[in-house]
């Protein structure tokens, strides 16, 4: 049996970890991370996305505070989500887009993924990830249901990101995913019932069924399309996954806030 102190210092090196993983804030620990140590970790990528929801959330509250209207709150939202993490998602959606949408081959599609610079469909990919994110958080516009569904959004978007990385094999022996490693089944497991629980408690039983039935199939198209382009998934492509997540959730929570 693991003692109480020690299994809390695993748990806050997880959480540190996750949250470095996924975010530009300065908690990473100074120490090199063991085998496997990121992969354990990965139960933790749901909670360090909830972070990113609450910081979102708490800057569109002030903006509605301030008399924003909801366009501009919900603006004002997205970028600081964007810059918590370093559009690390947004940038991987984009070099997703334009590897996947250019290249002809498998070796130039992964060759388009690691170029730095953004093409045709990476900025239409970007548009349209922005305009329906901030169309549905206006929609929403009431403070207190745009944080619940922000909350909802940035945890169960990356719940599914363990499961992801260890259905689906890495497409090259090197890069960020690979070094990960494949998590094991009790962090793919966490992971997921940290984002069911998160959509249950923000969003209700039904809308919450909504988006699993969403995001599985969602992750189960992607899935197929990455192994069939370039043969499994990448850095970029967990981000491409994590943004459709995000995409999906806010649209379930503004149909519905909409349509009564």
């Amino acid at each position: 049996m693991i003692p109480r102190a020690e299994l809390l210092r695993d748990v806050v090196a997880d959480l540190r970890m996750a949250a470095s993983f996924v975010t530009i804030l300065p908690v990473a620990s100074s120490k090199p991370a063991g085998e496997g140590a990121i992969a354990r970790a990965t139960w933790a990528i749901p909670v360090a996305g909830l972070m990113v929801g609450l910081a979102g959330a708490l800057v569109y509250k002030i903006s509605s505070r301030f008399g924003l209207t909801p366009n501009l709150a919900a603006l004002l939202t997205l970028a600081t989500t964007a810059l918590i993490t370093g559009a690390l998602h947004e940038d991987g959606l984009a070099d997703t887009a334009d590897g996947l949408g250019g290249g002809r081959t498998r070796e130039r599609k992964l060759e388009i993924m690691r170029d730095s610079r953004i093409g045709t469909y990476g900025v239409c990919a970007l548009i349209l990830s922005f305009g329906l994110r901030w169309s549905a958080l206006a929609a929403i516009a009431n403070p207190w249901a745009v944080a619940l569904a922000l909350c909802a959004a940035h945890t169960a978007a990356r719940a599914g990101v363990p499961a992801f990385m260890s259905l689906v094999p890495p497409a090259r022996p090197d890069g960020l995913s690979a070094s990960a490693g494949s998590p094991p089944g009790r962090s793919v497991a966490v992971a997921f019932a940290v984002g069911t629980l998160a959509l249950a408690l923000a969003l209700g039983p039904g809308k919450a069924l909504v988006s699993l039935i969403l995001l599985s199939l969602a992750g189960l198209m992607l899935a197929r399309l990455a192994i069939r382009q370039i043969g499994g998934q990448t850095g970029d492509i967990l981000g491409a996954f994590e943004q459709t997540g995000e995409i999906l959730i806010l649209l379930v929570a503004a149909s519905f806030r909409v349509g009564g």
